[in-house]
C-alpha cells in the first residue's frame, strides 16, 4: 500500500487542514506509526488533544473512525462481538410457528447473520480500501485482563470465534491508543506500540490552535484567554484546564460579546474552564482579578 503522506511535513499540513496543529515530534511519531504499520500510544493529561489526533487522521485519509471507549470492567465481548440471543430465539420460534420444525432444528443460529459486531471486530473486518482508524480511547481505565486481551489482538490483528473460526484483518487498521495516565499501562502493551507524550502546548502554539478553531476571535481576547489559561496551569488546582477547555471558554466569551477579559466575565464563565467546585472557589473573585492584573501588566 502506498504511503498516505510522503513526508512528515506533508502529514503536518494535512492535519493542519483539519484544524489540528501537531508539533513536529508528534507528527513524526504518527508518520512512523503509519509508515511502519505500528499502533501509536499517546499519553498525556486529559484535554491535550490525544483523541483529536485520531479524528484528524481519519478525516485527512478519508477513513472510517472506529472508537472503542475503555472503562473499568470492559470485557472482550463488549469490545469484540456478541451473539444476538433475542434474535436467535425469535428466529427459532418463527420457524416453529410456521410449522417448519425441521428447519428450526437445523437452522444455524451461530452464523454471521446473528453476530453483533463491536468496535474491534468491525475494524478487523473493514473491507477498505482505506484502512480504518481504530481509536482505543483511555486504555488506562480498563483492567489488566483487558490489556492482555488487547495485546493478543494487536499482535496478530486476528481473533478466533469458536463458532466461526479465525477472522484476520485483510487490511490492518491504523491504531491509536490513548491514556490519561490514571494508572500505569503494562510495558508489554506499550512495547507493541510507538509512544508519544503530548504535553500542554506553549502559549504561542495554544494561541495558534485557538485561532485555527475560532478564526473570528478577536486578537486581544484570544491572547488574554491563552495567557489566563497558561497562568492557571501553574496554579495548584485539582484539574488543570486542557486545550479543549481553552477553546470552549473562548467560544463562551465570544457568545457574551466579550472583546477583552473582564473580571465579571471570568467569574460568570469559569464553569466552562474549570470542572471542580474547589477550583472554582479558589479562582473566582480575588484570585481571578489578581491573575488578570498580572497578565495585563505583562503585556
Amino acid at each position: 500500500m502506498p504511503k498516505p503522506f510522503p513526508t512528515v511535513a506533508d502529514l503536518e499540513r494535512a492535519l493542519a487542514s483539519q484544524g489540528y496543529l501537531a508539533d513536529v515530534d508528534l507528527a513524526t511519531a504518527l508518520f512512523l506509526a503509519l509508515d511502519l504499520e505500528r499502533p501509536l500510544f499517546l499519553e498525556g493529561e486529559a484535554g491535550v488533544g490525544k483523541t483529536e489526533v485520531a479524528r484528524a487522521l481519519a478525516a485527512v485519509t478519508g477513513a472510517e473512525l472506529i472508537r472503542l471507549q475503555c472503562y473499568e470492567g470492559i470485557d472482550a465481548a463488549t469490545a469484540l462481538y456478541e451473539w444476538d440471543y433475542p434474535r436467535q430465539m425469535l428466529e427459532i420460534r418463527l420457524l416453529e410457528a410456521r410449522g417448519e420444525v425441521g428447519a428450526a432444528e437445523t437452522r444455524n443460529i451461530f452464523s454471521r447473520e446473528f453476530l453483533v459486531r463491536r468496535p474491534l471486530l468491525r475494524a478487523l473486518e473493514s473491507p477498505g480500501p482505506v484502512p480504518p482508524v481504530l481509536l482505543i480511547d483511555e486504555v488506562d481505565r480498563a483492567d489488566e485482563e483487558f490489556e492482555a486481551f488487547l495485546l493478543e489482538v494487536l499482535a496478530d490483528f486476528a481473533i478466533t470465534i469458536p463458532e466461526l473460526g479465525t477472522i484476520a484483518a485483510t487490511i490492518r487498521p491504523r491504531v491509536i491508543l490513548t491514556s490519561n495516565r490514571t494508572r500505569e499501562v503494562h510495558d508489554a502493551l506499550k512495547r507493541r506500540c510507538f509512544y508519544h507524550w503530548i504535553d500542554y502546548p506553549s502559549a504561542s502554539r495554544e494561541l495558534d490552535i485557538l485561532r485555527s478553531r475560532r478564526p473570528d476571535l478577536g486578537d486581544r481576547l484570544g491572547a488574554e484567554v491563552v495567557a489566563f489559561v497558561q497562568r492557571l496551569r501553574s496554579s495548584d488546582l485539582s484539574k488543570l484546564p486542557g486545550v479543549a477547555e481553552t477553546i470552549d471558554w473562548a467560544a463562551a466569551l465570544e457568545s457574551l460579546d466579550a472583546r477583552q477579559l473582564m473580571p465579571e466575565d471570568i467569574d460568570r464563565t469559569l464553569g466552562v474552564l474549570l470542572k471542580y467546585q474547589e477550583d472554582l472557589v479558589r479562582v473566582r473573585g480575588d484570585g481571578a482579578r489578581s491573575m488578570l492584573a498580572e497578565i495585563k501588566a505583562a503585556r
